[in-house]
C-alpha cells in the first residue's frame, strides 16, 4: 500500500524519486494507513494464535525471548517492559548475542518461546538463532513475526508443529534501506498478539500519526536547518528501546554523519549528559505512565534550564505545562499506552532522519556511500557450536 503520487513532507514524490528517497519517503508516510490493517490481521487470526500461544503463556515457568538483529532487536527492547508488566518472564536478546554466545543466553531446562522479528526473514543470524535454540533448549517453541512471504524464517515456521508465523502485509516489507513500516508494524502486531494493546487500539496512533505527519513539516524543517552535529533521544521503559531505534534511523540515513545516541532520562545524568553542547538536539519521549512521566518532565526542565543544548524537543501524548513551541503534543493520545505512543513518536523521528539525509546530499533509499552497509546484512560467517549436542525433547 505505498503512498501514491503526492507531496510527502513538502517534497513531490517525483523529486524524491530523483533524489533517491522515494521508497523511504513513501514507506514512512504510509504507516498510519497500514496500522489498522495490522489490527484487522491479528483479530482475524485470533483463534489460531490463541490455540498456539495460550497453552504456552499459561506455564508459569515459560521464558519469552524476543530476538532480532539491529532494528528488529530493538523491537524486543520496546516490548519486554510491557510484557514484564503483565507478569511474563520476557527478555530482549539480540540474535547477534545468541549466535556469538548461545550457552550464555539459552537455557536448556527452561521452556522457551523464541519470538523472532524479521523484515526479510533471511538474515544469517536470525536463521542461526533458530537452529541454536533447537539444539540447546529442550522445550522450545517459535513465534515468527515477519514481513516477507519468501523469507526463510517464514518457510521454516510453516513446516513445524512447534512454530507459528504471523505474516504481515506486503506493504510492510520495506524496499528502502531503513526499516520503517516494518518496525512499527511488527511492534503493533506483537503488542496486539500478546494483549498489550486491545483490539482496535491502532485507531488512536493511526489518527495521531496522520495528523502529526500533516502538521510537523515546519518544525522538522527548522530542526534540519540548525544542522545539529549530535542528536540524543531519551525515553523511559518501552520508550527507551524506541529511543535506540530513533538514534539508529538517524545514523543509518545520514551515513553516520550525524552522531546519534540514546538513553533513559534518569540514566542520561550518569555521564552521557556530558555530550550536550550548543550543536546538540535532545529529543525527550514523554511517557504517559504517571511514574515515569514525572522523571521525564524533571529532566526536560533540567535540560532547558541548563541552557547548554542547541535545542530540547519533547514529544508528548498529554499537555505539558509551559511547554513552548518545542513540545509536540499528540491530539487524542492522553490515555494511550506507551506502546501506542511509540508509533507516532517514531514516525516523527523517521521523518526527521529522512530530511536530514536529503540535506546531507545523500540518497535515503541507499544511504551508505561506501556500500559497506547493506539492507540485508552480508559477510556474516556462521560457525558451528563446538562440542554441542542436541538436547532430548520434553
Amino acid at each position: 500500500m505505498l503512498v501514491a503520487n503526492k507531496d510527502i513532507l513538502g517534497l513531490s514524490t517525483t523529486g524524491l524519486d530523483r533524489a533517491g528517497g522515494g521508497l523511504t519517503a513513501r514507506e514512512i508516510a504510509q504507516q498510519p494507513g497500514v496500522w489498522p490493517q495490522i489490527d484487522e490481521l491479528v483479530t482475524a487470526n485470533r483463534a489460531t494464535l490463541d490455540a498456539f500461544l495460550a497453552p504456552l503463556l499459561a506455564r508459569v515457568d515459560l521464558r519469552i525471548v524476543l530476538t532480532g538483529a539491529g532494528t528488529s532487536a530493538f523491537l524486543g527492547e520496546c516490548l519486554a517492559p510491557a510484557m514484564l508488566g503483565q507478569g511474563w518472564r520476557a527478555e530482549a536478546v539480540p540474535t547477534t548475542d545468541i549466535v556469538s554466545g548461545p550457552q550464555h543466553f539459552l537455557q536448556a531446562d527452561v521452556p522457551t518461546l523464541l519470538v523472532s522479528f524479521a523484515r526479510s526473514g533471511s538474515s544469517p543470524e536470525s536463521l542461526a538463532a533458530i537452529d541454536l535454540a533447537d539444539q540447546l533448549v529442550k522445550n522450545i517453541h517459535h513465534l515468527v513475526i515477519t514481513c516477507n512471504a519468501d523469507g526463510e524464517l517464514y518457510r521454516m515456521a510453516q513446516a513445524r508443529t512447534n512454530a507459528y508465523a504471523i505474516l504481515l502485509p506486503d506493504a510492510t516489507h520495506d524496499r528502502g534501506f531503513a526499516m520503517t513500516t516494518s518496525f512499527t508494524s511488527m511492534l503493533l502486531a506483537t503488542a496486539l498478539t500478546f494483549g498489550l494493546m486491545p483490539p482496535g487500539a491502532a485507531a488512536v496512533p493511526s489518527a495521531t500519526g496522520a495528523s502529526l505527519h500533516a502538521t510537523a513539516l515546519p518544525l522538522l524543517q527548522s530542526l534540519v536547518a540548525q544542522q545539529f552535529k549530535r542528536v540524543v533521544y531519551l525515553g523511559s521503559n518501552e520508550l527507551c528501546g524506541l529511543a535506540r531505534e530513533a538514534a539508529l534511523k538517524l545514523l543509518e540515513l545520514t551515513d553516520g554523519r550525524v552522531v546519534a545516541l540514546f538513553d533513559s532520562p534518569l540514566g542520561f545524568r550518569h555521564g552521557p549528559k556530558t555530550i550536550v553542547d550548543n550543536q546538540t538536539l535532545v529529543v525527550v519521549f514523554l511517557s504517559n505512565d504517571p511514574q515515569a512521566r514525572r522523571y521525564d518532565l524533571d529532566l526536560l526542565r533540567e535540560l532547558r534550564n541548563d541552557g547548554r543544548a542547541g535545542r530540547v524537543l519533547a514529544l508528548s501524548g498529554q499537555a505539558v505545562a509551559a511547554s513552548g513551541p518545542d513540545c509536540v503534543v499528540l491530539e487524542g493520545a492522553e490515555s494511550a499506552c506507551d506502546l501506542a505512543l511509540a508509533l507516532p513518536y517514531i514516525l516523527f523521528c523517521q521523518s526527521f532522519a529522512l530530511l536530514q539525509s536529503l540535506a546531507q546530499g545523500l540518497r535515503p533509499d541507499t544511504p551508505s556511500v561506501s556500500g559497506t552497509v547493506n539492507r540485508v546484512v552480508r559477510g556474516v560467517t556462521i560457525y558451528p557450536l563446538a562440542g554441542a549436542q542436541h538436547v532430548s525433547r520434553d
